[in-house]
């Protein structure tokens, strides 16, 4: 039994598709112009609800860029009332003024997250598919130190920045950010395969999180990238029992092991609810099924959160209840959602033994 297995710790609502950027790995394909079907103010007033009924602790709207509602702090302020962590992940677009910030500020925004995916612009750039992208990212995040917001940069590694890492670390320091999120590539969306770092590269840069984990002056938290918990077990970073904690700039976080439809639940800008946004196989709408009756009962849900339904290596590994692979990458991959995660080099004893 999953400690989630009532409800969720993070959930993710893109509450819009529409986007100005063209992000080469955009998981959502992002769209110029606002879908008319997306979920109404009062439709996201009782998701709002819902979470809170359900006591799930964090909720970030995402997208697309999330910007593009004009009734996004709105929202955000109702969550807020709710008692809800709430975190924003907007694009580095003009909509991104000082104005939006104080607003954000305002209703007691917990978290702003920009996505910075290069130490330089050629790099950066060419990864957003929008020429300025950085200056323009840089540009804000002065925008919002002005303005004591706590701020989290978000990086999704791939073949294109994998030799930039360090420098990004040691501009993590300058920025005085509260958390780095390293996001892993998915091949979904705009994602390809062929943008992805190799298994060896994944296991490489674990280790190295790991380590900088250890000295940095911000957390770090992985996406995609259960096996980097595995790493920080054997490196004696993570203790093996799970616990509750609180991280840099008052962050929620849990070491229990979130994963994809564990701990985790996405619901896209229609309120389909997919396990996450990495892994599309939709479970549902919330327009005609409580989002609580989806997570605990669809058939999807109970499985990712059952290790012993876990195949192949993944499914003998001594690590499969707190890493349990990235069902993500793996269904990405193999069309398998429990298949073992193909991008994870580790060998479980119990198959070392054989």
């Amino acid at each position: 039994m999953s400690h989630f297995d009532q409800n969720p710790f993070i959930v993710i609502w893109e509450v819009t598709r529409a986007c100005a950027l063209k992000c080469l790995h955009c998981r959502a394909e992002a769209q110029y112009r606002r879908n008319p079907l997306e979920l109404t103010t009062e439709e996201g007033r009782e998701l709002i609800d819902s979470l809170r009924e359900m006591g799930s602790p964090i909720l970030v709207f995402t997208g697309g860029d999330p910007l593009m509602r004009v009734d996004l702090f709105e929202l955000a302020a109702y969550a807020k009332e709710q008692g809800l962590h709430v975190s924003l992940t907007p694009s580095a677009t003009p909509r991104v003024t000082p104005q939006a910030m104080r607003q954000a500020k305002e209703v007691g925004l917990d978290r702003w997250a920009f996505s910075l995916d290069g130490s330089t612009a050629e790099i950066h750039d060419q990864f957003r598919g929008t020429s300025g992208s950085y200056n323009h990212t840089l540009r804000s995040i002065e925008y919002l130190q002005e303005l004591d917001m706590p701020l989290q940069i978000n990086t999704t590694v791939s073949k294109y920045n994998l030799a930039d890492l360090s420098n990004l670390a040691k501009m993590m320091e300058t920025m005085e950010v509260v958390l780095w999120g390293v996001f892993f590539l998915v091949p979904t969306g705009r994602g390809k395969e062929g943008d992805m770092i190799s298994p060896e590269e994944h296991e490489s840069v674990y280790h190295w999180l790991a380590d900088l984990s250890t000295r940095s002056s911000f957390d770090i938290k992985t996406t995609a990238a259960p096996p980097y918990r595995r790493v920080l077990i054997e490196k004696g970073v993570l203790s093996s029992t799970p616990r509750g904690s609180r991280g840099a700039g008052g962050s929620i976080r849990s070491t229990q092991g979130v994963n994809d439809g564990n701990g985790f639940v996405f619901v896209s800008h229609t309120g389909d609810v997919y396990p996450s946004g990495f892994l599309p196989i939709n479970c549902g709408n919330v327009r005609k099924q409580p989002l609580s009756e989806i997570y605990r009962q669809h058939p999807m849900f109970r499985a990712l959160r059952d290790s012993e339904q876990l195949k192949g290596k993944c499914g003998v590994c001594e690590y499969r209840k707190i890493c349990g692979g990235s069902r993500a990458r793996a269904y990405a991959l193999t069309d398998d959602p429990l298949a073992s995660d193909p991008t994870c080099t580790y060998l479980p004893v119990a198959q070392n033994s054989i």
